[in-house]
């Protein structure tokens, strides 16, 4: 044989054996940048180091929106990843595109991977299952919100607990500002805080048919009284500075930081942002409040964030890589660790009760608030969680609207009215691209 069969016979076995050995790519598109970011990739690491058949390649594409629109895009186009971070808002919309989702229940059925949907937190997976209880898309990372509380201000004005209910939100900040805070309390993502987790905290409806979940032609009701009655208190609250709004999303924070308000509701994943902005200042986590009025025992809150979805068009290769990373995901020290490393909750109860067997509670008090929060009561038809379509656009709504009222612009009920009649029409038009 010559130098140069032999050498054509030596590269050509080498380049089998390369194929034969070549892991089989599975895309996941995801809008978690900086360090939330860095550690998606190090579980992508990770799971590619555990084993030799798969590798996940994340790529960050932008906002939640712009993820989920560059992946409607992208299917379109016959382009699209295997897995997609959706947020919350988006659930509707990707039920809504039966031909292009993969259900994780058919998913991990399919590819004979292990799977009991009994093993996840129900007031977590409730977001993302059918009507019979069947898990669409995968839970990542999900977030409810509670009450920080400057526990530095408490002390200076006598205050021993955090407040529980909402008369008691505003006995307390009477005595706050009474000892020298400059407010009682603001709030983040109103619509999410005061609408969405005021309706599951009191167990009032936010709209009809269980709140979306029994079909698209669902109509909203939070203008019903305990609403308006909650949402006038506020804006009275406002004018008398007990309650101080500072935008929309995460933007009146910098209050909560600087010490002007004492207390802020916001996302159980904002801790860490808490703790790097208030060095030195003793933060405490509470339950939110909720209405005595209404109920004598509070419900679960209902979660944020987002889940993976898994999309059609993909070999049964690379669905098998997804059902083994979902797998992998899901374990208890995978998950242990991206709740104590993000403060978003762990989606299973066994990584939920390996957390509190390090002691990482004890060590870290408040961070099992949210926990706390979302498994001490059944989920009800009112704190599942919600279902609508355009939701993204309705919130929006909801953010104008009581900005109006904030503003002395619009009573309560107005505003309220307003918003549901307009919210309303956001859900029609959804409706009707689903026929």
């Amino acid at each position: 044989m010559s130098i140069t069969r032999f050498t054509g016979a030596v590269l050509a076995t080498a380049l089998l054996s390369a194929q034969a050995h070549a892991k089989t790519e599975v895309e996941w598109w995801h809008a978690m940048g900086g360090a939330l970011g860095e550690k998606v990739n190090a579980i992508a690491t990770e799971f590619n180091a555990s084993q030799s058949e798969y590798e996940i390649k994340p790529v960050f594409k932008g906002s939640y929106a712009e993820t989920m629109t560059s992946a409607i895009a992208a299917f379109r186009a016959k382009e699209q990843p295997a897995i997609v971070q959706v947020f919350e808002v988006g659930t509707a919309t990707m039920m809504g595109a039966e031909q292009a989702v993969y259900p994780v229940y058919q998913l991990m059925q399919d590819t004979k991977e292990q799977f009991d949907s009994s093993d996840y937190l129900p007031a977590v997976t409730g977001y993302y299952t059918t009507k019979d209880g069947k898990m669409l898309s995968m839970p990542f990372n999900s977030s409810t919100p509670v009450m920080y509380y400057n526990q530095d201000m408490f002390a200076k004005a006598g205050i021993k607990e955090a407040p529980k209910t909402w008369k008691e939100m505003e006995e307390t900040s009477l005595k706050l500002m009474k000892s020298g805070a400059k407010c009682g309390f603001t709030t983040t993502w109103q619509s999410w805080v005061q609408i969405e987790n005021f309706g599951a905290r009191n167990n009032v409806p936010v709209a009809t048919k269980q709140n979306g979940f029994d079909g698209f032609d669902t109509e909203y009701t939070f203008n019903t009284e305990p609403f308006v009655k909650h949402i006038d208190q506020m804006a009275k609250w406002s004018k008398e500075g007990v309650f101080k709004y500072g935008g929309r999303q995460s933007d009146g924070m910098p209050l909560f930081y600087t010490g002007e308000c004492a207390m802020t509701m916001g996302s159980s994943a904002g801790l860490a942002g808490i703790q790097e902005n208030m060095q030195g200042i003793n933060v405490g986590v509470a339950q939110l409040p909720y209405d005595d009025t209404l109920v004598k025992t509070p419900q679960n809150t209902i979660i944020g964030g987002a889940s993976l979805w898994v999309l059609r068009g993909h070999s049964s290769e690379e669905y098998k890589g997804v059902a083994k990373f979902f797998t992998y995901l899901s374990s208890a020290e995978v998950q242990s660790e991206w709740h104590k490393g993000t403060g978003y909750l762990p989606i299973t109860q066994d990584a939920y009760e390996l957390t509190k067997k390090e002691g990482f509670y004890k060590s870290h008090p408040g961070t099992d608030t949210a926990v706390i929060q979302m498994t001490e009561t059944a989920p009800t038809e009112n704190s599942k969680g919600i279902r609508f379509g355009n939701f993204l656009q309705t919130r929006d709504i909801i953010n104008e609207e009581l900005e109006a009222v904030w503003a002395g612009r619009k009573s309560a009920t107005a505003a309220l009215n307003t918003a549901v009649q307009r919210g309303d029409q956001q859900l029609r038009r959804f409706e009707r691209t689903q026929k």
